[in-house]
């Protein structure tokens, strides 16, 4: 499997590619495709060899909030932490464009961590990287304004597409912000007029 040569986060030996070639399975997802439910038992940890994950919490009453993205060469360090302690899921992860998974069993994942000392290297770093992430969302909910928050999904949406022009609704951006439909609308319009951003028919474009 010739992609994993190209796993960024995945500082392993060829060894290790070759046992994760061997262990896992590729899937492949369209955009909007659900992956992984919350409540949902893991028997698998997913790596991202191409396209993009979008990592969800979801609340008692249905509101939901983004975490962060899983790009190509990365996993999610929940999945590892649920499927290593036969727990549930806490997340929900959604295919943000088509792509492409490598999908590894939980009891090949102990079998790599206790063979591969790299292996667990490479989690410890995902598990850090995870953690800043989470820190910055605590700190723009607690600290930025809405607009501020909707400004830099939409930049990052953008940067990870390498496009400048994004497909979607005003009610996908609302819940991945934990706010409403009509709160982003307003906001939306309002960088329009200032020239930051056009609107069109479920599409949006940074200037």
């Amino acid at each position: 499997m010739s992609s994993l040569n190209n796993l960024a986060e995945l500082n392993s030996s060829q060894a290790v590619k070759e046992k994760l070639s061997s262990y896992g399975i590729i899937k492949k997802f369209e955009e909007g495709d659900v992956i992984l439910n919350e409540n949902a038992y893991i028997r698998a940890i997913p790596i991202v060899m191409k396209g993009c994950i979008g990592v969800i919490r979801t609340d008692d009453e249905g509101r939901e909030i983004l975490i962060y993205y899983i790009n190509p060469g990365e996993s999610c360090i929940m999945s590892f932490l649920g499927g290593l302690h036969n727990d549930t899921s806490k997340v929900k992860a959604i295919a943000e464009e088509e792509t492409e998974i490598l999908f590894v069993p939980i009891d090949k994942v102990n079998l790599l961590i206790k063979e591969n000392p790299e292996w667990l290297d490479y989690i410890f770093r995902l598990y850090h990287k995870r953690f800043e992430e989470l820190l910055e969302v605590v700190n723009d909910v607690a600290f930025k304004k809405v607009d501020e928050r909707l400004l830099n999904l939409i930049k990052k949406k953008c940067e990870i597409s390498k496009n400048n022009t994004l497909q979607i609704t005003h009610e996908h951006l609302a819940n991945e912000l934990g706010t409403a439909r009509v709160v982003v609308s307003r906001l939306l319009k309002q960088m329009e007029e200032k020239g930051l951003l056009k609107l069109g028919r479920n599409k949006i474009t940074l200037m």
